[in-house]
């Protein structure tokens, strides 16, 4: 897939072709969707909590009798039931929404929608940035590229570059962020990526496509066909048992050999 590549002053250099393990890879939006629900799940946090019926104020004591009041069966005044008393599930400040997701998953997802996103031909590659600190000078970079001014923006670094990430921390609608920071959520919503070249083999280096993804480690032999056991081999076997049973048994001597025949009296 091709992009165009631009100089630090704005200037169009040549046409760059994108790695196509990282940016021509096959969309699966479902497993986009996971991704991005799984990002935002772990960054949420409970604040919401209720008190439910041993945190409220109140005694233990059951109201009246069970039997013999004409009333219904009542507990204590804490019972969720009853006016002032405690919330039966209700939110909990310590509950956990984190969601687990296997790397490869991650990273097929993290291709996915890379690979969306230069399908729309919204990724650009920039050849390099000063370290210069000049909000004004990245501004005017800005209005050389084909990016729409006011819309979402992504600077992909190879690394903390942080003459980029302190002169665009200042423009509304850009955010800086390193190769190994990549996430659906700053990719899907933003209009414009803007990589650096450097940036480029570092992300593919991380979570291109490898070869040997998918594939086994050895190759497997094929497996031979079980000899069937015939009536002869059988036969053989069970001759050789006996004969070696045969072999095996001990002879017992006896412990007086003069007492089978015993001699005459005189």
């Amino acid at each position: 897939m091709q992009t165009d590549l631009f100089s630090a002053t704005g200037s169009k250099v040549k046409a760059f072709t994108l790695p196509a393990s990282l940016f021509d890879a096959p969309v699966n939006e479902g497993l986009m969707h996971q991704a991005l629900v799984r990002q935002q799940s772990n960054r949420r946090r409970s604040t919401a909590h209720t008190k439910s019926r041993g945190e409220v104020m109140g005694s233990t004591k059951k109201m009246f009798a069970q039997k013999h009041t004409g009333r219904a069966r009542r507990g204590p005044v804490r019972a969720a039931g009853l006016r002032g008393g405690g919330k039966a599930f209700g939110s909990k400040k310590d509950r956990n929404y984190e969601k687990e997701m296997p790397q490869k998953m991650r990273h097929a997802a993290l291709r996915s929608c890379l690979s969306v996103q230069a399908k729309k031909g919204a990724v650009l590659v920039l050849e390099n940035y000063p370290e210069t600190v000049k909000t004004k000078s990245l501004v005017a970079l800005l209005g050389k590229l084909p990016v729409e001014q006011g819309r979402s923006l992504l600077l992909v670094t190879a690394a903390s570059h942080a003459g980029l990430r302190l002169s665009a921390r200042n423009i509304t609608g850009v955010k800086t962020v390193s190769a190994s920071y990549l996430n659906p959520e700053d990719i899907l919503g933003s209009r414009h990526l803007i990589f650096l070249e450097e940036a480029i083999s570092a992300a593919e280096k991380l979570f291109g496509k490898k070869e040997s993804d998918g594939q086994p480690t050895s190759p497997t032999q094929p497996t031979q066909p079980k000899k069937t056991k015939t009536a002869k081999t059988t036969k053989t076997k069970t001759a050789k048992m006996t004969k070696t049973t045969k072999t095996t048994k001990k002879v017992v001597s006896p412990k007086n050999p003069k007492s089978e025949s015993p001699t005459p009296h005189s």
